[in-house]
């Protein structure tokens, strides 16, 4: 048995680390900081392990709420790095948002470097679909020039299945060839000077499924995906995001990042991942896209056997493929007409897209068992597309001899990949239709949406979620990690964890810790409820007469403020009623990307003029507009879940059947989290003041208000009567 607990040698680094790093940055040590640091290194270096590193016991998760200016991220990476290095393992640090890890790589990785005197590497993590890939890149180019009667069945399934434009892309592919070809860009998408249409760019790159691997030419040496990978496999702390980890989890954990037992990981904004979760174990499917991949198939069996079929394996399968083919085409069509007659959907008057959903996810029977057949065709289809990727994959080796010609087993791959990845998709979509849950199972919501394009063309997507990513995030991550933890300065919701561990499937002991935030609230800032403030449910109007007179009346126009509306059709509307000098000064997140906004914004305060934000609930969370950049919020509604969200919608039935009050349990609980979030937009640093206004009077007059008001930071109360 190894020797187990936090050493004081390690204890000892860990303290001389964050005292140089202090002495470096010239910068005091804070209470809070120093707090985490020793919650995280207590918890994480007692982790008992075997000889050979394995992880023995439970007690390897740390949840803690650290308050805004603890400086978290000093806080758990100080901690978290010794150990992990001393214990032979890697950290995975994971975040919500592309800023945080721009922080993290560009900051706050080479400051500790350079001022705790720490040796270590760190990279970051990104999936396939960020990097060009070079064998796409080369047979793209070949095709260039080439007619439909050249490669018929290629061109046909690069058209339809991929979007291809006509020749409107060549001169942008001809530019990024150039740029790869000469080392003036890496293959990475998020270091291009460009925009590239999503439909070249699809075209472009590629996924686990379609990916060659070892087996692709251009493996070795040209590949950006491999390239970045192998930095990975030798960086002590890896930057990734939680999409990425989950993705890597759902294919069995250590395919692009290191396996899970011998991972620390370290979740920060780790309130997003239950979400996160759900999204990604999600499926759906549109009725009408895929029998058009499907009958692009059926008829392209032909050509297919005579490109392929020197190779027993394909010409078997390509011969099966004929009926599971002819009867799905006829099952789909069938199930198309089925659908319209189930949802009677109705056109919405607020722009949506018109949609049905089934009352805590039960579909009919007779549509039950309709998914149970349209699931077996699938998986017959799956199987036979799997095993011709198998065997082109193995021609399309250099190393290998097989019957088939390594070109044309090149030029088929990605094409057949693709169709194998979308047969994929719906026999996971059909297998959750398919399902019955059991009488003490979670059920998963399911429900249908009608797209019409812009040329009126209609097409049904099913979809299926599960309401709760608790049970996959306990067997796939919880359960196998070595050490983990989940900070954010939002993890309790009035003032409990009780609904991030439940919505997080983390066992019921795990370790919880909150870190007050070093701010003085009642000094810096102002909570105010004005006599303007009124209940929504009244009337969107008087509500918006609300917002308008407060706006106009009583907001400065030298403000620097932000509005944060629930809904943008308000949004629109108020900001329509603004007299023309409000307009001028009012930036809407309708028309413009939020970063690009929030430089405008801080343009016009460096210039000596008010700016005014109205934004939506992305602008909730994640701006950071210090001292004079933000000197007001403004929130016109308590941030209540949207009431028709499909999956919202499904866990709320199940809980009431239960007998429980979803209202209560969920819809506060989470309200709480997301009022808190857009307080705290306010104050961001020691010398930063300001006033929270907020323009909704539920939260004096329901039963549920004392509980959110005493939940969010303890500014001074201005509390206005009617």
């Amino acid at each position: 048995m190894s020797a187990q607990g936090l050493d004081e040698g390690l204890r000892q680094s860990i303290q001389k680390a964050y005292s140089r790093f202090l002495k470096g940055r010239e910068l005091k040590p804070r209470a809070g900081q120093k707090l985490m640091i020793a919650e995280i290194a207590r918890l994480l270096g007692n982790i008992r392990q075997d000889d050979e590193g394995r992880r023995l016991g439970q007690d390897h998760i740390l949840v803690i709420e650290a308050g805004t200016g603890t400086g978290k991220t000093l806080g758990y990476l100080l901690a978290a790095l010794p150990i992990a290095i001393a214990r032979g393992k890697r950290l995975v640090i994971s975040t919500a948002t592309v800023a945080l890890q721009e922080q993290l790589l560009q900051r706050d990785l080479p400051d500790i470097a350079r001022f705790a005197e720490l040796d270590f590497s760190f990279a970051l993590a990104k999936g396939r679909g960020r990097y060009l890939c070079t064998a796409q890149l080369a047979r793209l180019n070949d095709a260039r020039g080439q007619t439909e009667d050249d490669n018929g069945t290629l061109s046909l399934f690069e058209n339809e299945l991929l979007s291809r434009q006509s020749g409107d892309d060549d001169a942008q592919l001809d530019e990024l060839m150039q740029a790869f070809v000469s080392g003036r860009w890496d293959g990475d998408k998020d270091t291009l000077d460009q925009t590239v249409p999503e439909s070249l760019w699809q075209r472009l790159t590629t996924d686990h499924q379609r990916c060659g691997n070892r087996r692709c030419p251009h493996f070795a040496h040209a590949c950006p995906f491999f390239a970045a990978r192998r930095d990975l496999e030798n960086a002590d702390v890896i930057v990734a995001n939680h999409d990425l980890v989950l993705a890597d989890l759902a294919l069995g954990g250590g395919v692009v990042l290191p396996s899970p037992e011998d991972t620390f990981y370290v979740f920060d904004e780790g309130h997003h991942l239950p979400d996160k979760a759900i999204k990604h174990f999600a499926s759906s499917l549109r009725v009408n896209g895929a029998l058009k991949w499907l009958k692009l198939l059926e008829r392209s069996l032909p050509e297919l056997m005579s490109a392929l079929g020197e190779s027993d394996g394909i010409r078997r399968q390509l011969n099966q493929l004929t009926d599971p083919l002819t009867t799905i085409g006829r099952d789909l069509g069938a199930l198309n007409s089925q659908l319209y007659d189930i949802a009677q959907f109705e056109r919405r008057s607020d722009g949506h897209a018109p949609q049905f959903r089934w009352p805590q996810g039960q579909v009919p029977e007779t549509l039950q068992q309709f998914a149970g057949h349209l699931l077996t065709g699938f998986a017959q289809i799956t199987r036979s597309l799997e095993s011709m990727v198998s065997v082109l994959r193995e021609a399309a080796d250099p190393e290998k001899n097989t019957a088939l010609d390594r070109a044309e087993a090149e030029a088929w791959l990605p094409m057949l990949s693709l169709l194998w990845t979308r047969s994929l998709a719906a026999h996971e979509l059909f297998s959750a239709y398919a399902h019955v849950e059991g009488p003490e199972d979670s059920p998963r919501a399911r429900w249908l949406t009608l797209h019409i394009n812009q040329t009126g063309d209609e097409d049904i997507e099913l979809a299926s979620s599960p309401v709760s990513s608790a049970g996959d995030l306990a067997y796939r991550l919880w359960s196998r990690c070595h050490g983990a933890v989940l900070t954010s300065a939002t993890l309790t919701a009035l003032g409990r964890f009780d609904r991030i561990r439940q919505r997080a499937g983390l066992p019921g002991d795990v370790a919880c810790r909150v870190v007050e935030s070093p701010f003085d609230y009642p000094r810096l800032g102002v909570l105010e409820i004005p006599d303007l403030a009124v209940e929504p449910g009244r009337g969107a109007d008087q509500h918006d007469e609300a917002i308008f007179r407060y706006l106009t009346e009583r907001l400065s126009d030298q403000s620097a403020a932000l509005v944060l509306f629930s809904s943008r059709k308000q949004m629109q509307a108020v900001y329509e009623r603004l007299p023309s000098k409000w307009r001028e000064a009012t930036l809407t997140q309708d028309g413009l990307s939020k970063g690009f906004l929030i430089a405008r914004h801080r343009d016009r305060i460096d210039g000596g003029k008010g700016s005014v934000i109205f934004g939506l609930a992305s602008f909730a969370e994640g701006i950071d507009l210090p001292g004079r950049y933000l000197n007001h919020v403004i929130i016109t509604r308590l941030p209540f879940a949207v009431p028709d969200d499909p999956v919202e919608a499904t866990l709320a039935e199940w809980i009431e059947g239960r007998g429980g009050n979803p209202f209560m349990q969920i819809t506060v609980p989470d309200a709480s989290i997301r009022l808190v979030q857009a307080c705290g937009r306010l104050i961001r640093t020691e010398q930063d003041e300001g006033r929270v206004t907020l323009l909704d009077r539920r939260i004096l007059t329901k039963r549920y208000g004392q509980a959110l008001l005493d939940a969010l930071p303890d500014f001074r109360r201005e509390i206005q009567s009617l």
